[in-house]
């Protein structure tokens, strides 16, 4: 164990913060942090939109599905996958681009969350808390009409950032054994090892909120298969230029 670890063990979202700012050079110094991270033949396929207008701030929450810590938090940010800038870039640069290939989407996508996660490790290395928000992509269109995102450039998530207003408890993991395989994929062992999980998440529900919630983690998962599924998207994708083809 060492400091680092210990702090990426210590991860909780948090949804309350305090009435504090966040001082313009450490936000800066936190998306420089961000920009670190790895990223694909370093294209840095990234944009983040700082959204400070209050108004703005209110209508973000409203279409994340009434998320009010996104009013409250010291800063509110849309980590947004940017294809536009390095394709313009490799076309002035003399090159026949090609647009809307399904790879250049995982790569966006992904060079954006490894952005977001390293932003997200240093936050809450100076003291402060986040919480992402997919909720954005609910109703990505009008996130983009706000943010006057261009073609090819698309909200992936948000993040609440700020000091924390509370201190909740760690959230457990799956077991190692459920997810650490050597060699190839082997899940003979799922329906035990997802048995014993949803006993820990049960009586980590009932603790948290004093026995208020009676659930599993196989429970909370109901909504993301029959629910939450956001079939909107594909569409939404395809209209910013990102055909998957």
């Amino acid at each position: 164990m060492n400091p680092i670890i210990e702090l990426l063990q210590a991860h909780r979202s948090i949804r309350k913060f305090q009435d504090r700012e966040i001082p313009r050079p450490l936000l800066e110094t936190l998306i420089r942090a961000g920009q670190c991270a790895a990223t694909s033949n370093h294209i840095q396929a990234y944009t983040v939109i700082r959204v400070t207008d209050r108004d703005n701030r209110a209508r973000m929450a409203e279409l994340a599905g009434g998320q009010q810590h996104i009013v409250e938090a010291a800063e509110f940010l849309v980590f947004c996958a940017d294809l536009k800038r390095p394709t313009e870039a490799a076309e002035r640069a003399g090159a026949e681009v090609i647009r809307g290939m399904t790879e250049q989407l995982l790569v966006a996508t992904i060079d954006t969350a490894l952005m977001a996660q390293n932003v997200a490790v240093a936050a809450e290395s100076v003291g402060l808390g986040l919480c992402y928000v997919g909720g954005i992509r609910n109703h990505p269109e009008a996130v983009a009409d706000l943010l006057k995102l261009p073609e090819h450039v698309y909200p992936v998530f948000g993040m609440s950032l700020g000091y924390p207003a509370q201190n909740p408890e760690v959230k457990p993991r799956l077991p190692l054994a459920a997810i650490l395989k050597d060699d190839h994929y082997d899940d003979s062992d799922a329906p035990v090892r997802v048995a014993e999980f949803d006993e820990t998440m049960h009586r980590y529900y009932l603790e948290r909120t004093g026995g208020n919630k009676d659930s599993n983690w196989s429970r909370e998962l109901k909504p993301l298969f029959t629910t939450k599924l956001r079939p909107h998207m594909r569409d939404f994708l395809v209209s910013r230029g990102f055909e998957m083809k």
